[in-house]
């Protein structure tokens, strides 16, 4: 029998991303949702006879518990995840459905989280944090760590191009994640941090040097909470570097209060959408990701570096949530519980699924 997955939010750019990758590396049958009917003929169109669009509303709680219940995994693309509650990861744990997120704020991760002994007492697998950062940068992490005999201190950063290909969304976030201080792992203890603050200038490959900034994550608690180490830093930094002066600028000198506005938020979305379609034709809309994980090995100091570049962010977030999603619906991967994808994946199975996509990784040890 043919699994059939549905995907929440699938006619995004993301969630078209995922369904791709998964009718590439896959022979199920996708549902993909959305609000826009002739957006998702358009996917559809493009990927295939296996794809088909449900026009849906996220809030009709019971016709989102009649399609979870017909299929044997559901993917939650729709985002921005700060807006969002638990009602899709319940409504999955309740019908005893797998389940798969692209969620990228600790708000939605802490929500998750909390429904670990429940999907685990109901047989539900269910994966948070599965795109490209939060994603296959926590997997990243996860082999740079088991490189050594004692990790201390990860330091996770990020470099996206323009729009990064993900369309108004990721400007939605990146804003979001400016309304307030957060908490952070430095030196075994939580530490109150300012988003958009202490730059850093990180080497990245075809990049070169660009500045990356604290910027609240998902990972900033998780991967703490993962492993034994008494520092976690993430930062996280755009080019052109106008755009990084520009996020610093609202994080440093607009009031609070006006970034806790939807309008404001919205604002400032479409605004600097709009200034990315102009510059993408010249900064492309790719990704960079660095793990670098320090500690020791053999009773002496060491380094485990990793390194990913890509030339679309959407399509590599494709591939982190796909690869999970293949993995489940092959059963490689059965973990019943809520967990991160650094939790739940071991390296040997990223590893397989990054070489089937031929996503390079360059390691480093030293």
């Amino acid at each position: 029998m043919t699994d059939r997955v549905l995907i929440l939010g699938g006619s995004g750019r993301i969630g078209s991303s995922v369904a791709a990758d998964l009718v590439t590396h896959t022979t199920a049958h996708i549902i993909i949702t959305g609000r826009n009917a002739a957006l998702g003929k358009r996917v559809c169109d493009r990927l295939g006879p296996r794809v088909q669009f449900l026009s849906f509303d996220l809030a009709d709680q019971e016709a989102l518990k009649a399609s979870i219940a017909d299929t044997n995994l559901v993917i939650h693309c729709a985002g921005p995840f700060y807006y969002r509650d638990d009602r899709v990861i319940k409504s999955c744990i309740d019908a005893g459905v797998n389940y798969v997120d692209v969620s990228d704020h600790p708000s939605y991760t802490r929500k998750a989280m909390e429904l670990r002994l429940v999907a685990e007492m109901a047989g539900v697998t269910a994966i948070i944090n599965t795109g490209i950062f939060p994603g296959i940068s926590n997997s990243m992490v996860r082999w740079d760590v088991e490189q050594l005999d004692e990790a201390e201190r990860i330091h996770l950063s990020y470099v996206v191009a323009g729009s990064g290909g993900a369309g108004v969304t990721v400007m939605r976030t990146t804003f979001l994640g400016l309304q307030r201080p957060f908490q952070a792992w430095i030196d075994g203890e939580w530490q109150l941090v300012k988003p958009y603050s202490d730059r850093e200038i990180i080497e990245f490959p075809q990049y070169g040097p660009v500045d990356v900034y604290w910027f609240d994550v998902p990972e900033a608690f998780t991967l703490p909470n993962t492993f034994p180490v008494k520092t976690v830093i993430t930062k996280f930094g755009t080019v052109p570097r106008f755009y990084n002066f520009l996020t610093w600028s609202v994080a440093r000198w607009w009031h609070p209060w006006l970034l806790k506005q939807t309008p404001v938020i919205e604002f400032l979305s479409h605004v600097s959408h709009f200034m990315t379609d102009v510059t993408d034709h010249l900064s492309g809309i790719g990704v960079a990701i660095r793990s670098e994980v320090t500690g020791k090995k053999d009773g002496k100091a060491a380094r485990s570096c990793s390194t990913l570049v890509h030339p679309n962010t959407a399509i590599a977030a494709g591939y982190g949530t796909g690869s999970v999603a293949q993995l489940l619906l092959s059963n490689q991967l059965h973990k019943p519980g809520v967990w991160t994808v650094e939790e739940a994946l071991p390296t040997d199975l990223f590893e397989q699924t990054m070489q089937e996509r031929s996503l390079q990784i360059q390691h480093q040890f030293d």
